[in-house]
């Protein structure tokens, strides 16, 4: 088939949709002008007559593919078949990049060319735009007359880059379809032409095998994967598995190792080996089991499920807080009392801080849309970032990420706002009447709408108006305007929605509202026993809290050590926890860490989980004298107060809920921590029980 990538491109976009697009929403999806797409359409047309498909064009409304679904599957399974110097550059530069990676040996440029149908020069400029994307997974293009090109870099770098190829170009719905499709032995689904030749890396056969094991594995990890990180998990084994078959393997820290074997993901990690092993009828290192306790343990989690503040995760909730009140201060929306944004924030920031301390890659394919729909939010958090992880350097990728936890919360408040448009219409005052209406309806920000003529534009104060609609083109008109058809389509609203959404983020305005209190409520349970026990548990856990609780004074001259093993042993004796020696071995690697004092207090928290802890407690230690330690923000801090935290390995949901609200009161509340200090034992559990209260009041419990 004769066609260009861009035409390619459209013609499977519209394909996709099953409404109208406008010229425009292809426009910016394309990345070219609106005037490149009218031109590009009439090629399109040629194409589709060929296969009995039309292109329905209707103005104010969009562009539709309409025909028997027979003839669509037929031009896109063509589609999937476009030969290879069709490709865009930036696909083009994606197979040149793979074939390198897949290479154990130099390629010489004119191999390159003849494949891909192009000359040495387009070859040697692809390279040229290659060597930056190249250097961020920290590989080296080698490149030497007479001697051809090579990619020079360790495994575990060469599989991140193949990884991010196949996750860039292939769509995470064909790549589940196509993994179903091998389980079913069916050959029916065709990916896009691009998907094709980087699918190639991987057997369908051993992709069902590996997806099966990753299914598996993800009904016993502690957390909820996201769709994306599940992709990513499948995508990376398969990529080891065939890496492996060729002799190539990854060499992983031992000493790193030793330092994950105790954690869950490890665990995990050794069973999939374990069934990839007998499944495969391959021989895996034990490397490999620290790389895939890597990427577990550096998976993105769902953000849906209420995430758990918990003892491996407070000094980052610190953190977290600590950007909150940066962006609430120069955004002047009050987001410090926000707990739902929180915890997502600690959901996402701690694999995330993970993936960048081990330097895997994070990408986003949405960064270029949201640095311009979220230009001044962006700046502001990547100020925010170097400000509260001063030792850290986020990409431009994960500084978007944030960016949507940031909007989607200030966006909640989208709905106070009271702005007013203007439509221009010449098709009649009913027409007029029904898009104000329309408008309204869709957009409830839009309070009021004024209908004028075209005539009446030079007479009208335009400054009045937040938002100008139009069903006619406003030619020589120098504000921005949206034109639309009379009936507001879908893609419509979604653009003026967009302009709503950056003027609730336009941070001109100086003007002070507060972000709703959201609190998690606990959704009506319609199996009433299994709400008592829930009532039960949450009762039971904070009762435990209370009765444990106790403010010790210390002696002088002791040490952190003697602290936490006169702790521990005082607990034994009370048989709150059993063999004292391995809760204090857990407390004291918990501290190797990261830090565990609290910056701008004099308070340290120490906590952990273990199954050597038979019940939750909170005690609280008043030091003597003064000790030095590190603080959550790795700067040497003086403490006088240690705070300890200590609940089983094993419980029940309620009872992580329970330590995760004590958690985020320390982070939250300062005023906590100067209660904790002093030494007031009747007040703090007064102060605690109180608090408590308030939790189970929100949980609709009380």
């Amino acid at each position: 088939m004769n066609i260009t990538s861009r035409e390619r491109k459209i013609i499977d976009l519209l394909l996709k949709n099953d409404g109208d697009l406008t010229v425009r929403t292809i426009a910016e999806a394309v990345d070219v002008s609106e005037r490149t797409i009218h031109r590009d359409l009439k090629s399109v047309e040629k194409i589709l007559f060929g296969y009995h498909l039309e292109l329905t064009k209707k103005s104010g409304v969009g562009i539709k593919i309409i025909g028997d679904e027979t003839d669509k599957l037929q031009l896109q399974f063509a589609l999937s078949d476009v030969s290879i110097y069709d490709f865009s550059p930036e696909e083009r530069q994606s197979v040149i990049l793979a074939t390198l990676l897949e290479m154990n040996e130099p390629v010489k440029l004119f191999t390159l060319a003849d494949e891909l149908k192009v000359t040495e020069a387009t070859i040697s400029h692809d390279l040229d735009q290659l060597e930056e994307e190249v250097a961020t997974f920290h590989l080296v293009l080698v490149r030497k007359r007479g001697y051809g090109v090579e990619i020079e870099g360790n495994e575990e770098e060469k599989r991140a880059a193949l990884s991010y190829l196949i996750t860039k170009h292939v769509d995470p719905f064909e790549f589940v379809t196509l993994i179903k499709d091998s389980i079913q032995k069916k050959s029916t689904h065709h990916l896009n032409a691009i998907s094709n030749r980087l699918l190639h890396f991987v057997n369908p056969e051993k992709l069902s095998i590996i997806e099966s094991v990753v299914e598996s594995a993800r009904g016993v990890l502690p957390y909820e994967l996201a769709d994306s990180a599940h992709i990513g998990l499948v995508v990376h084994l398969a990529l080891a598995m065939e890496r492996l078959q060729k002799g190539e393997m990854i060499k992983f820290d031992q000493a790193f190792l030793q330092r994950i074997e105790r954690t869950k993901e490890y665990a995990i990690a050794k069973s999939m080996i374990n069934k990839l092993e007998k499944k495969l009828k391959l021989d895996i290192p034990d490397d490999e089991i620290g790389y895939i306790t890597m990427h577990l343990m550096g998976a993105k989690v769902r953000v849906d499920q209420e995430y758990l503040i918990e003892e491996s995760s407070i000094d980052i909730a610190f953190q977290a807080k600590a950007l909150i009140q940066y962006v609430s201060k120069n955004v002047n929306v009050d987001l410090t009392k926000n707990a739902s944004l929180l915890h997502d924030l600690v959901a996402h920031l701690k694999p995330t801080i993970y993936r960048l301390q081990q330097r895997m890659q994070i990408k986003n394919p949405m960064i270029k849309e949201i640095m311009v729909d979220y230009h001044d939010l962006f700046y502001l958090i990547q100020d925010g970032v170097r400000e509260t992880f001063p030792d850290m350097d986020f990409p431009d990728d994960e500084i978007g990420y944030l960016v949507l936890h940031f909007a989607s919360t200030i966006l909640n408040d989208e709905k106070e706002l009271d702005l007013r448009a203007l439509v221009i219409c010449s098709s009649g005052i009913g027409t007029a009447k029904m898009l104000a209406t329309k408008l309204m309806q869709r957009v409830p920000e839009i309070k009021k709408v004024d209908n004028k003529s075209l005539f009446d534009l030079r007479h009208l104060d335009l400054e009045r108006y937040d938002i100008i609609v139009s069903t006619i083109p406003l030619k020589g008109f120098d504000r921005e305007y949206f034109q639309t058809s009379p009936m507001l389509t879908n893609g419509e609203v979604h653009r003026i929605k967009k302009k709503v959404r950056q003027r609730k983020l336009s941070f001109q305005s100086g003007k002070n509202s507060v972000a709703p209190n959201t609190v998690h409520e606990r959704a009506e349970n319609s199996d009433i026993i299994l709400n008592i026990e829930a009532i039960q548990n949450y009762s039971k856990a904070i009762l435990d809290l209370l009765d444990s609780f106790h403010i010790q004074q210390t002696s002088e001259n002791q040490t952190i050590d003697s602290i936490l093993k006169g702790a521990c042993k005082t607990l034994e004796t009370e048989k709150m926890i059993q063999n004292k020696e391995k809760v204090v071995k857990r407390l004291q690697e918990r501290e190797q860490l990261s830090g565990l004092g609290i910056p701008n207090t004099s308070a340290a928290l120490y906590h952990t989980r273990s199954n050597d802890i038979i019940k939750s407690s909170f005690t609280i230690y008043a030091l003597a004298n003064p000790l030095t330690i590190q603080g959550m923000d790795n700067e040497q801090m003086r403490v006088d107060t240690i705070l300890l935290m200590l609940a089983p390995e094993m419980v029940n949901q309620e009872v992580l809920e329970v330590f995760s609200f004590l958690s985020s009161l320390l982070i939250q509340d300062p005023m906590s921590i100067a209660l904790f200090a002093t030494g007031d034992e009747a007040k703090v559990k007064q102060y605690l029980a109180e608090q408590f209260q308030q939790f189970l009041i929100e949980k609709n419990l009380l």
